[in-house]
């Protein structure tokens, strides 16, 4: 079903500006995955533009680079696995909104009286949108937020940058930047 809906929004998602992103998207997963490997403990988030992507964490800049253009290779090569990532916020998204939807849908009608009794079936709706929502959004990114194939990709730079934050302490994050036609 996502894949068809996929084909039919296909125009939206081959304009040059959603292509780079979508395809910086699976870059930025691929990279994780293959930093996942190689470091322990990693805790790593990331965000994606049609520029490239920012890695959220604190790892050697080397490193980076290093998973930055091996994903890219592995991609290049048909590793089209490593652009769906199973902690993508696309998968977090997919699962909030079922499980809101659902929330409602067993609310509705309900007086605010009857909203207790009403906690079973909800629950109940709550646990399978739940449980579709997993494989909803592993497909949701692998037809529509990323494009596994990195075409003419090249990686043009990694910066490491520390920020400051609002409450004190610092984050480190790298900005890989990319070019694609």
């Amino acid at each position: 079903m996502i894949e068809q809906a996929a084909g039919f929004a296909r125009p939206l998602l081959n304009l040059p500006w959603a292509r780079r992103t979508r395809r910086n998207h699976a870059l930025e997963h691929a990279t994780i995955t293959i930093l996942a490997t190689r470091l322990r403990n990693l805790r790593m988030a990331g965000r994606s533009d049609a520029g490239g992507f920012v890695l959220f964490g604190d790892v050697p800049t080397e490193s980076v680079e290093q998973a930055a253009e091996d994903a890219l290779l592995r991609l290049a090569r048909g590793d089209h696995k490593l652009a769906v990532h199973p902690n993508c916020g696309t998968n977090l998204i997919t699962t909030a909104f079922m499980t809101s939807v659902a929330a409602m849908v067993g609310l509705t009608g309900a007086q605010r009286r009857d909203w207790f009794g009403r906690l079973p079936f909800m629950m109940m709706l709550v646990m399978v949108a739940g449980m579709l929502s997993q494989p909803l959004g592993t497909s949701l990114q692998k037809h529509v937020t990323t494009d596994a194939d990195p075409a003419d990709t090249e990686i043009i730079e990694v910066t490491r940058h520390e920020v400051t934050m609002p409450f004190g302490g610092k984050m480190t994050l790298h900005r890989v930047n990319t070019r694609s036609s």
